[in-house]
């Protein structure tokens, strides 16, 4: 094998999922094969994440593409530090150091020379040296550098196992100088500790390190990632017999090796394990009351085994809700709007019979469920609702699961409104702030888009909740459930626990709104009607029953075609005939991440152009994305140290090479990311239906096809379509459409807080 060393040009193409990587390398050599008059070479190869001005030593071979030309194949990569002048200042030019841009590399390497690199490591003082360079600044690198160091060192012995630099400095950043020591004597507690760092990961490093396949550790961490993986599909346990036989197939183990370490981690606290009523997991109606269907005997059960938070959050949500329902005092439900004389109860005339059915129901009971599709006035209730507690001066607060949809229920109905975590002042470092020691002074607790609510999320809000407190949930249960696990909404519906009234009377204008009435027939499982549009110089048949509006099929029936059809009416069609901006105004949403119509390769598209590479623009490629100032990007998990959630969506507002860091606003709330912390953001130019909800655009455009047909369901199209405020645009077929339309099963998420509720025997 050859050697190449040199330093990173530009990263041409990286896929995160496997690490091949081209990259175009600058070296100091001449007459290199396929070398471009710049110097820059092409190299091809499985590389752990890189990043332009990185120096590596690289072994491999000379190899001729067919179609590109003269590349180097990689065999070997091991990251090091230039030696001449030249490169010196070119890698701490490149950003690769905190605290050091092209200026002030400049104006270092001028004063040190070839000595420069070991100057920043054993002398670091004598910076002072250079012209305009403060005791801050040199304390900034001092810092910088020996992080560096140590990334480096945990970066070569985690090479060839799939682990980036921004995994690497993650690592260090949680274990600091034992970093090394950890990953190689317990890698499976990355896993368990740092997000980004998977099972599959840490389980490669294991193996490399020699740990036996069916080692007591190994298979504990793969019994715990299959549980994490079951939540991230909503479920909040997993009945043992299939836990047992997944955990199996994953670690190739046989099957009598993981009852044990289920049972050891039982007793380290790390599992609870419950005789639960035990349905097949299987398909069930999306409409409540879908867990009623069951196929076993009542009395049939197994064990169902719980990681330990889901556990105490399930159980701990049954026992609040009942308290809330059944405390009494005196014989007397305790009800601290018990007191509003029915006479005073008087509601604007124009409400419907079931708004104020709605309204006195929520009065009437501590714990009540609104829920209703678009245009039936769930809002003009919670309005009314709030009218009257203010009349009889009671205390109330209104809230939903995120900031889009807290945002727009305070502009819907005129008052403040908060996420369900500024409620409750939640804070990293102290928690909740408002707990069942320090109840919310509430007398009534108005939640909107309870089909959000996950289970945690609900058994924190209901800690809250002194017993005489009352809670409306208020939601559209058609809707997809939450994205956290549980199935919050539709479970105490099921459970007949509190009374549910459901508005079917369709208001605002509905008769002028395609949106309104398409997201009601589909919703009954009648095919949508579409207006005409024009398309070049022919037109798009319109349903002959429709009217010309805000609700539009384009015709594709490859993956491809849509593609292109998302990309010309984002950037071209939309914004010129009806004047909505495209990366404000319209919204993409797809129903998968893979495939050209899915998520991930229409952000690349549209990144393109409505936010291509300029010289003006700063970018970083990061953990296989490239961001730049100026992209659409939204929040993929809750961090509350820095007070943003999963699905908030916001622009980067700036991109700092030197210091490292990425700003992004989010209504006008900039939050500051350190390069290792992006992993939490996503471009969002096109999202997934699910990461849509809670949120309301302008104008949503979704690709719909037949090759989309392991998620093509009714409340998946139902949810997309009840997302737009003015315009609707599918791209696909009516063969699509109809099986999502047909398709009302949505898969039964292993839940039991109904049954705990009482709502199945």
């Amino acid at each position: 094998m050859e050697i190449l060393v040199g330093s990173i040009e530009r990263i041409t193409y990286y896929n995160p999922e496997t690490n091949y990587c081209v990259l175009r390398l600058r070296t100091d050599k001449i007459n290199l094969p396929g070398a471009s008059r710049e110097g820059l070479v092409t190299v091809v190869g499985n590389l752990p994440e890189l990043s332009p001005g990185e120096y590596l030593r690289l072994r491999g071979r000379w190899d001729t593409h067919p179609k590109h030309g003269v590349q180097f194949q990689v065999e070997v990569c091991e990251q090091s530090l230039p030696a001449t002048v030249t490169g010196i200042r070119r890698y701490l030019g490149s950003g690769m150091i905190k605290g050091i841009g092209p200026r002030l590399a400049e104006r270092i390497v001028a004063c040190f020379g070839a000595q420069t690199l070991d100057i920043i490591e054993n002398h670091p003082q004598r910076l002072r040296e250079a012209p305009d360079i403060g005791p801050k600044r040199i304390q900034q690198i001092t810092i910088a550098w020996d992080a560096q160091k140590q990334v480096k060192e945990i970066m070569l012995f985690l090479h060839g196992h799939g682990v980036s630099t921004n995994l690497a400095v993650k690592i260090y950043k949680q274990y600091g100088d034992k970093s090394l020591t950890i990953v190689q004597s317990d890698p499976y507690r990355m896993a368990a500790d740092i997000f980004g760092v998977g099972f599959k990961t840490a389980d490669r490093i294991a193996q490399a390190l020699g740990l036996p396949t069916d080692h007591p550790s190994r298979i504990e961490a793969g019994v715990i990632h299959i549980l994490n993986e079951m939540s991230t599909e909503g479920h909040i346990y997993v009945p043992q017999q299939e836990l047992v036989e997944a955990a199996a197939k994953l670690l190739e183990v046989a099957l009598e090796l993981v009852t044990p370490a289920i049972e050891r981690l039982q007793q380290a606290g790390r599992l609870q394990c419950e005789a639960l009523p035990q349905p097949a997991l299987q398909e069930a109606a999306a409409t409540p009351p879908a867990k009623t269907v069951r196929e076993q005997p009542a009395d049939y059960t197994q064990p169902a085994i719980y990681l330990t938070p889901y556990y105490y959050g399930e159980v701990g949500v049954a026992e609040r809700l009942a308290q809330l329902v059944y405390t009494v005092r005196n014989g007397t439900t305790l009800s601290r709007l018990s007191d509003i004389p029915p006479l005073f109860i008087t509601l604007d005339e124009t409400l419907s019979p079931e708004q104020q059915v709605a309204v006195k129901t929520s009065l009437a009971h501590p714990v009540s469920v609104l829920t209703g599709g678009p245009g039936t006035g769930k809002t003009t209730t919670v309005r009314a609702l709030i009218q009257v507690l203010e009349s009889a001066k009671k205390r109330y607060a209104l809230a939903s699961p995120t900031g889009r949809a807290a945002k727009r229920l305070s502009e819907a109905a005129g008052r403040p409104a908060s996420t369900i975590h500024r409620l409750l002042g939640y804070s990293p470092k102290e928690g909740f702030k408002h707990n069942q020691d320090n109840p919310l002074q509430v007398d009534m607790l108005v939640v909107d888009e309870a089909s959000m609510l996950d289970l945690l999320l609900a058994n924190h809000l209901l800690k809250a909740l002194e017993p005489g407190s009352h809670l409306l949930l208020v939601g559209d249960v058609d809707q997809l459930p939450s994205v956290g696990p549980g199935d919050v909404l539709r479970d105490i519906i099921a459970s007949n626990i509190a009374p549910v009234t459901r508005l079917s009377v369709i208001f605002r204008q509905a008769a002028d709104s395609l949106i309104i009435t398409n997201a009601h027939r589909i919703n009954q499982g009648k095919m949508p009607v579409f207006a005409q549009a024009t398309v070049g110089c022919s037109r798009v048949a319109a349903d002959r029953d429709s009217t010309p509006g805000d609700f539009f099929l384009f015709p594709a029936e490859s993956a491809e075609q849509a593609a292109d059809w998302v990309q010309r009416l984002v950037c071209e069609r939309i914004p010129r005939k009806f004047g909505f901006n495209p990366r404000i105004d319209i919204q993409v949403l797809a129903p998968m991440y893979r495939g050209p119509a899915g998520v991930h390769a229409l952000n690349q598209r549209l990144q393109e152009v409505l936010n291509p590479a300029s010289p003006k623009k700063a970018e970083k490629a990061l953990f296989g994305q490239v961001f730049r100032t100026g992209d659409k990007v939204m929040q993929t998990r809750n961090d509350y140290e820095k007070d943003v959630y999963n699905g908030e969506i916001g622009s980067v507002v700036g991109l700092d090479i030197v210091e490292q860091t990425l700003s992004v606003d989010f209504d006008g709330r900039q939050v500051t990311y350190d390069w290792s912390e992006i992993d939490q953001l996503v471009q969002a130019y096109a999202i997934s239906v699910h990461k849509s909800q809670g949120g309301e655009f302008p104008v949503i455009v979704m690709p719909i096809l037949t090759q989309h047909y392991m998620m093509l369901q009714r409340n998946l199209l139902y949810t997309a379509v009840t997302r737009a405020r003015k315009l609707v645009v599918l791209v696909g077929n009516k063969r699509a459409i109809a099986i999502a339309v047909k398709n009302n099963k949505v898969a039964q998420r292993y839940t039991a807080l109904d049954w705990r509720l009482g709502g199945r025997t």
